[in-house]
């Protein structure tokens, strides 16, 4: 109370005048900074605009992460037309569109002024396997279980692009469901698997270095029937692959090794002509 008490009405009016000052110049402040800020935008925005700042050409897209598809390739997949104001072209668009391409999972678009021009950061998917089906051309599938035109890649036969050495047999539409984690699984495996046959869905079919292997209808046993698999891997030591028409590991639990039957022949011949008694 003694301190309010102390302070003249005189003074109380300057520092009411200060603090209404000080409350001007923060408002001129705001202002100004607002003005400012609209007026560097508008500017942008009116420099994009201008003549100067025109994609005209595919040259000035600037393509980076691809390694399967040519910079052409890509720069051909964006629907531009020619020429067109850097403000007219909208990034999340064009990303977007490319995303939407079999080849590639993810795309990033951004824009600069100088140069005016477009860079384009593509994530490219991999394909794993030739997909063969009755139906339609050969194909590649990647590992997400995308079905990719084989034609998609402009020049196959370069030291960029390899065909996959892994085959899949039957209808995408059924074996798309289950592809990811199959081929998970499958390329986990120390024995080679060169082919998997999925024409018939009640006998899943794989074709190894240890032979043709049964699996049956695709089900929940897949991991321990896999696993089997690879405890197999010794049997060429016991028994000729040659000799075996398929191994079934339809029940993981109890396997059968199929012998062919020029084999089973060999053997019934074998013990008619034993001397032995």
């Amino acid at each position: 109370m003694n301190n309010f008490a102390s302070v003249s009405p005189g003074e109380l009016t300057q520092r009411r005048l200060l603090l209404r000052r000080h409350r001007r110049i923060k408002q001129i402040k705001s202002v100004w900074r607002t003005l400012a800020i609209g007026g560097l935008l508008g500017g942008l925005v009116w420099g994009a605009s201008q003549p100067f700042w025109v994609v005209r050409e595919s040259r000035q897209i600037n393509v980076t992460g691809n390694k399967l598809l040519t910079t052409p390739a890509i720069q051909s997949l964006l629907k531009i037309s020619y020429p067109q104001t850097l403000l007219e072209i909208k990034p999340k668009a064009l990303a977007q569109q490319l995303a939407a391409q079999p080849t590639i999972s993810d795309a990033k678009v951004t824009r600069s002024l100088f140069p005016p021009s477009l860079t384009v950061q593509v994530t490219e998917r991999i394909p794993v396997a030739v997909a063969l089906t009755k139906n339609t051309t050969p194909g590649l599938i990647a590992a997400d279980g995308v079905w990719i035109p084989q034609q998609s890649y402009a020049a196959p036969n370069s030291t960029s692009f390899k065909m996959p050495k892994l085959k899949v047999m039957g209808q995408i539409e059924q074996y798309q469901p289950h592809w990811s984690q199959l081929y998970q699984a499958v390329n986990s495996l120390e024995v080679k698997v060169s082919e998997i046959n999925w024409q018939n869905p009640d006998n899943l079919i794989l074709k190894t270095e240890l032979g043709v292997i049964h699996l049956g209808a695709y089900s929940s046993k897949l991991s321990a029937q896999l696993r089997r698999l690879e405890e197999m891997r010794r049997l060429p030591t016991k028994v000729n692959p040659q000799d075996v028409a398929y191994i079934d590991l339809t029940n993981p639990a109890n396997p059968f090794v199929q012998m062919t039957s020029e084999s089973l022949q060999k053997d019934k011949l074998a013990k008619k002509t034993d001397p032995r008694p």
